[in-house]
C-alpha cells in the first residue's frame, strides 16, 4: 500500500518494501572528545560558555596561525580504534577538505581522507528478534579525526532552519574542537531488522565509547551525532544510490529515520523515479526526513594533505600500552553483572534502558544487594527523574545515599514507605539520608507499648472485625492493620503490627 504524508512524500507500507527490496545501511558516527582544548590550538572547550569567546587565530583561520595537533585526541582515537577491533596504522596524516560555510572559518576543514589512523575493524550488536537475540557484526570502515564546525542558529523562522529564517548568528566557539567519525562499511542481511539494527549500533558504540572516558556521547548536546545512510535495491540487483540523514540526535530517531527512507525510496522507485544522492534532514515532530543538497562525492571536496601539519606515526608500543589499558567491553561487562545477579535478560534490559547500570553497580557497591538498588533506581527514583525531564544520574541522590536507605531498611528502623518519604527528602535538597530521617521524625516506630497502645484502640474500635477474625477469617486482620499504620503516619512495622495484633485478639 502506498500513502501520502503531509511531507508530499509517497510511503509503501513498510512489510510491502521488505517483500521486494533489501535495505543497506551504513552510519558514520561523530563523537565530539571530551578534552579540555581544541584539536590543533589550546582554546577551551566548555559547553554553554558564551558565543565567540573560546577562539583564536588558529581556530578562526587568521593569516599566519599555525595548528598544533591534540596529542590528547590522538590518544582519544587510538582507543577508540583498538576497542572497535581496528588496526592502528603505523603512518597517517591530516587532509584539507575545501567547500564554504559559514560555520567554518577558514573556508576548509581539517580531516583526513585516505589515510585514517584506524582501519578495518567490528562492533558486535545485540538485536532481540521473536527467535532470541540475534547478534548483528557491523563491520568499520575507519576512524578518523577531525575537527568540528562552529554552530549556526537560523532566528525568525518557525522551523530553526535557514529556509524561512530572517538571519542567522554564528558561533565558533565549537569551530576546531575534536571530533573522532567512525564510519562503517555497508551492513547488509538484516532485511526488517535494518532500523533496529542502525539503532542498536548506535547505542552500543555510545555505551562503548563513554566506557572509554573520551567522550560525554550526550546525543542532546550534539557529543554525539549520526549521519544515516540508505539505500534499497531488488533482490539480486546492484545496491541502489543512498541518502544521507544528517545529524540525527537520538536513538530513537535513528531507527525512525532509516525506517522513513525505506519506504520513501521504494514509493519513488515503484513509480519509475530515480533515487538522488543527497543530504536529508530530519524532523523528530513527525518523523519525515526532507531534502538538503545534493551529497558531494570525494572529488568535489579537493582534498589535499594539510601542508601545516607533519604526519603521525603512533609509537607501536605507545599503542600496545593503550591497548592493554582498554576497560572490559561494555556488552562483556553487562553479562557478566547479568551473571551475577542472577537475572533476566530482560531485567537487565530495564536497568539498561533506563541508564541505571552504571548507577545500580555503584549502589551495590556502597553496600546495597542488587534487588533493592535496582527496585529503587527503576521505580521510585525513574519516575522522579522522568516527571523533572532528566537522566537518572542527574538526580540529587547519590548510590551512596540509595544504599543507606537500603541498610535502614535492612536494620528495622525505616519501612518501605517511609524510605519514599526519605528519598523525597534527598532529592528536595533537605541532606543525606540520616538528616532527612532526623529532621521529618521518619524512623520506625520502636516503642512497643506505645504500638500496643494505638493496637488496643483500633481494636476497641472495630469489635466487629475482630470479631470475624476470631470466627477464623484472618484475611480481615488487614483493615485493623491499616487502621494502626494510619494511626502511626505510617512509622509502624506491618510485620510487627500484624503479630501483635493476632496475639492482642487472641487473648
Amino acid at each position: 500500500m502506498t500513502v501520502q504524508p503531509t511531507t508530499g512524500d509517497r510511503l509503501v507500507d513498510y512489510d510491502e518494501v521488505l517483500r521486494r527490496y533489501e535495505p543497506v545501511i551504513g552510519l558514520e558516527v561523530h563523537v565530539e572528545l571530551s578534552t579540555n582544548s581544541k584539536m590543533f590550538c589550546g582554546c577551551a572547550t566548555d559547553f554553554g560558555a558564551e558565543p565567540n569567546t573560546q577562539v583564536c587565530p588558529t581556530c578562526l583561520g587568521l593569516p599566519g596561525s599555525m595548528p598544533v595537533v591534540n596529542e590528547k585526541a590522538i590518544e582519544a582515537a587510538i582507543r577508540i580504534g583498538l576497542a572497535l577491533n581496528c588496526s592502528v596504522v603505523p603512518w597517517c596524516r591530516f587532509a584539507r577538505k575545501n567547500y564554504f560555510y559559514p560555520d567554518m572559518p577558514k573556508d576548509y576543514q581539517v580531516s583526513q581522507y585516505d589515510e585514517p589512523i584506524c582501519v578495518d575493524g567490528y562492533l558486535d550488536v545485540s538485536v532481540p528478534t521473536e527467535d532470541g537475540t540475534r547478534i548483528v557484526r557491523v563491520g568499520i570502515e575507519r576512524v578518523h579525526m577531525e575537527e568540528d564546525t562552529g554552530k549556526l542558529t537560523h532566528a525568525g523562522g518557525v522551523t530553526g532552519r535557514i529556509h524561512g529564517a530572517d538571519y542567522s548568528l554564528v558561533d565558533y566557539n565549537r569551530a576546531g574542537v575534536p571530533l573522532i567519525e567512525i564510519v562503517t562499511k555497508p551492513v547488509t542481511g538484516t532485511g526488517e531488522l535494518a532500523p533496529v539494527v542502525a539503532k542498536a549500533y548506535v547505542a552500543e558504540l555510545r555505551e562503548l565509547v563513554r566506557s572509554l572516558g573520551v567522550s560525554d556521547v550526550r546525543m542532546e548536546e550534539g557529543s554525539l551525532r549520526c549521519d544515516a545512510n540508505l539505500s534499497i535495491a531488488a533482490a539480486g540487483e546492484p545496491w541502489g544510490t543512498r541518502t544521507e540523514t544528517k545529524n540525527v540526535n537520538s536513538l530513537r530517531s535513528v531507527e525512525r529515520a532509516i525506517r522513513y527512507e525505506v519506504r520513501r525510496q521504494a514509493a519513488v522507485l515503484d513509480t519509475g523515479g530515480r533515487i538522488v544522492q543527497e543530504t536529508r534532514h530530519f524532523h523528530e515532530d513527525d518523523g519525515t526526513t526532507t531534502p538538503g543538497r545534493s551529497k558531494e562525492q570525494a572529488e568535489d571536496y579537493r582534498y589535499f594533505p594539510e601542508p601545516d601539519l607533519v604526519p603521525v606515526a603512533p609509537d607501536p608500543d605507545w599503542v600496545a600500552r593503550l591497548r592493554s589499558e582498554l576497560p572490559e567491553p561494555p556488552a562483556e561487562r553487562r553479562e557478566r553483572l547479568r551473571a551475577d545477579w542472577g537475572i533476566s535478560e530482560f531485567d537487565m534490559s530495564s536497568v539498561i534502558n533506563a541508564g541505571a547500570l552504571d548507577l545500580v553497580v555503584e549502589t551495590i557497591a556502597a553496600g546495597s544487594d542488587h534487588a533493592g538498588a535496582r527496585k529503587w533506581w527503576l521505580g521510585e527514583l525513574a519516575r522522579e527523574a522522568n516527571e523533572r525531564g532528566v537522566a537518572l544520574a542527574e538526580l540529587p541522590v547519590t548510590p551512596v545515599d540509595v544504599a543507606r536507605v537500603e541498610e535502614l531498611i535492612a536494620t528495622g528502623a525505616l519501612n518501605d514507605k517511609l524510605a519514599r518519604q526519605v528519598l523525597s527528602g534527598v532529592l528536595a535538597g533537605e541532606g543525606g539520608p540520616d538528616a532527612v530521617v532526623s529532621n521529618r521524625g521518619l524512623a520506625v516506630l520502636q516503642d512497643e507499648g506505645a504500638l500496643i497502645a494505638e493496637i488496643d484502640e483500633v481494636i476497641a474500635a472495630q469489635p466487629e472485625i475482630v470479631a470475624k477474625i476470631r470466627a477464623g477469617k484472618s484475611a480481615a486482620a488487614g483493615a485493623l492493620i491499616g487502621s494502626v499504620m494510619k494511626a502511626t503516619r505510617g512509622k509502624a512495622d506491618a510485620a510487627r503490627v500484624r503479630e501483635l495484633l493476632l496475639e492482642r485478639i487472641g487473648d
